[in-house]
């Protein structure tokens, strides 16, 4: 087994410990391949191929004959149990191999349906098996990423960065913002992306003042926002950033509107560091774009941890105070949003260190306008 998997297991053994379980079932897909490396299919996470027993004594992945071969492949140290009626009919023989009496489970995955097999199944054991909800435990883990973890962050980084680049060698008025989102995407995955970190938004004008918009049929024109929000799957890791650009000059009101992010993102960065408060971060930010005349015009939180998902902890929000901790990548993504206008957000992944940020994007400066 892998050194770093390993450590992870341990701490996970020491966490049931803790909470006085004899064994955890994971079955959150990044969890399930943060601890034993085992993808399901090659392009995608799939919910539906294996679930991880961990105990004390052993490690079970079980799974069904689709993934068999695989298994056996990734999940070095733990055991195949193939289920060919459905993991229902097995669980009661793993948890009686494995002495379980008390068996925690991820209550963010588990529905409520295979919540109420699993309680019967089990509730017929003689003792009977108690399920008991657990939150967070691999989550906790996952926040803090290794340098092999923020060097695929990069990787991910950089090709999403060649891909956008691409793109605004080609971008005209009158394409509209689902071709420009579809250009995008083809330009990632021909660069070697195993996917998507999310679907890609592309909005112009007057949508890009919603901030989660889906790409329309809408023409994009010169001298108008639009607001591109991306990212790359590579190695299983997710990049995550926003730009937003102009074709041709931009007027008054975007260079004034844009500059505000720029440096309202610039300002939280430089605050971010080992010991920071989410909350006080975010509010650098907010403050900022306050003062400059835009109150009430940025809404959401200022990021979010990225990883295996794309939104993961630890969170820059106004209500939520995660303490910020080295090794944590976040991103710092501030907007504002003008109802009829359009939006600005400038979005960097960034890496807490023990006296500051390591900002991962590229370096190089980057100019909003598109000359056509």
């Amino acid at each position: 087994m892998n050194p770093i998997v390993q450590k992870r297991i341990t701490k996970i053994r020491q966490e049931l410990a803790d909470k006085e379980l004899d064994a955890l079932m994971v079955s959150v897909q990044e969890n399930r391949y943060y601890l034993s490396g085992f993808t399901g299919e090659d392009t995608q996470f799939d919910e539906s191929a294996g679930m991880l027993i961990i105990s004390d004594r052993r490690l079970v992945l079980a799974t069904d004959s689709r993934y068999e071969l695989q298994a056996q492949a990734e999940a070095a140290g733990f055991d195949i149990v193939c289920y060919k009626k459905g993991l229902e009919k097995e669980l009661p023989d793993i948890v009686k191999s494995l002495g379980i009496h008390r068996l925690g489970f991820e209550s963010v995955r588990l529905s409520h349906k295979n919540h109420s097999t699993y309680v019967d199944v089990l509730g017929k054991q003689n003792p009977p098996v108690e399920l008991i909800p657990t939150e967070n435990v691999v989550e906790a883990l996952r926040q803090f990423k290794s340098e092999d973890e923020i060097q695929r962050t990069i990787n991910a980084l950089r090709l999403a960065e060649k891909a956008f680049l691409q793109v605004l060698d080609v971008i005209e008025p009158g394409m509209t913002e689902r071709q420009a989102a579809w250009v995008l995407e083809k330009n990632m995955r021909e660069n070697g992306a195993q996917g998507l970190s999310f679907p890609v938004i592309v909005a112009s004008g007057p949508n890009s003042a919603l901030p989660h918009a889906v790409p329309t049929d809408r023409q994009m024109a010169m001298g108008e926002p639009i607001l591109f929000d991306w990212g790359a799957r590579l190695n299983e890791y997710c990049s995550d950033t926003t730009r937003t650009v102009i074709m041709g000059e931009p007027d008054d009101c975007f260079k004034k509107v844009y500059q505000t992010v720029v440096t309202a993102r610039d300002l939280a960065i430089d605050a971010i560091k080992a010991g920071a408060s989410g909350i006080q971060v975010d509010m650098i930010a907010r403050n900022y774009i306050n003062q400059n005349g835009y109150e009430g015009k940025f809404g959401h939180s200022l990021g979010h941890g990225t990883g295996l998902a794309v939104h993961e902890g630890p969170r820059l929000s106004p209500i939520k105070d995660d303490r910020l901790e080295a090794g944590m990548v976040v991103t710092v993504e501030p907007g504002i949003y003008l109802p009829g206008w359009g939006g600005v957000r400038m979005e960097n992944q960034v890496v807490v260190r023990q006296d500051g940020a390591q900002v991962l994007n590229d370096p190089t400066p980057f100019d909003p306008r598109i000359r056509v």
